[in-house]
């Protein structure tokens, strides 16, 4: 039932989790959350969450943004799949108790970020400006075949004028069994990571510069990202690596990928 699980514990740092669960037709799944506020973000499939939230969910990550609902710390919910599904539990340590809310598809906005090879889109479903939360932030990515996304390469992992320190988590989905990759790197060579990722794949981020994602020709990459850090502000601030800042100042002669939107043509 439960395939990715990553708590704070077992990654090494404060307030970042995820779990990916699968529930088989009828199947359900108790989810406490203690002292971590958590989603319920269908992959695929739809759910019930508790008696009073109905997600209708999606056919899978590439078919557009879904509906999702906010479990507060302190509590503990029945998550339900009438024809069965993969949902995604993405968490953050938290203190402020919110009320258990629905998060309706028509309330996500979708970004076109970057252009050229560099387009990419943005489900900015649980961001500081788009749903109440005490510390998670959360968004989905999807990037074309052949392009490139986190890009330039950036971090959030000290306290400045531009940035806030956030744990982050990269869970990758991939179309057609396909594969991409992802890099992790710092100035000081602490961290310098290239991964091959394919479905079910995660990587963690505790500092460093993150990026670029790359999706192969002929392969759809999609990654959810998790974000939750310790400034009392919910914010999400990065900077750009300085050597390859440069690249956004071409991205105004360039058109974006007409594959973009990704979304369901009855949405």
């Amino acid at each position: 039932m439960t395939g990715v699980e990553i708590t704070p514990e077992g990654a090494g740092w404060t307030y970042c989790g995820l779990r990916v669960i699968e529930l088989a037709p009828g199947e359900s799944f108790e989810l406490a959350t203690g002292e971590h506020e958590t989603l319920v973000l269908p992959l695929s499939g739809g759910c019930a969450v508790g008696t009073d939230i109905t997600l209708t969910g999606r056919p899978n990550v590439f078919a557009g943004p879904t509906d999702f609902a906010y479990v507060p710390i302190v509590s503990t919910v029945t998550i339900t799949s009438e024809h069965g599904g993969r949902f995604a539990l993405p968490s953050a340590r938290a203190t402020r108790q919110l009320p258990a809310r629905y998060g309706p598809v028509t309330g996500v906005p979708i970004e076109l970020r970057g252009a050229g090879r560099a387009s990419r889109q943005v489900n900015n479903f649980c961001t500081p400006e788009t749903f109440d939360a005490d510390k998670l932030i959360a968004v989905e990515v999807i990037t074309p075949g052949g392009n490139w996304s986190s890009y330039p390469p950036h971090k959030h992992d000290e306290h400045t004028e531009d940035e806030r320190p956030l744990e982050e988590i990269y869970y990758f989905e991939i179309d057609r069994n396909g594969f991409g990759y992802q890099r992790v790197y710092s100035s000081g060579q602490q961290i310098d990571i290239l991964k091959e990722v394919r479905s079910g794949d995660v990587v963690l981020i505790p500092h460093g510069y993150h990026g670029p994602s790359m999706a192969a020709p002929g392969y759809h990459m999609y990654y959810l990202n998790v974000m939750a850090g310790p400034d009392p502000e919910r914010i999400w601030l990065f900077s750009d690596d300085p050597a390859h800042a440069w690249i956004r100042d071409t991205w105004a002669d360039e058109p974006i990928d007409p594959r973009l939107p990704f979304r369901e043509a009855t949405s």
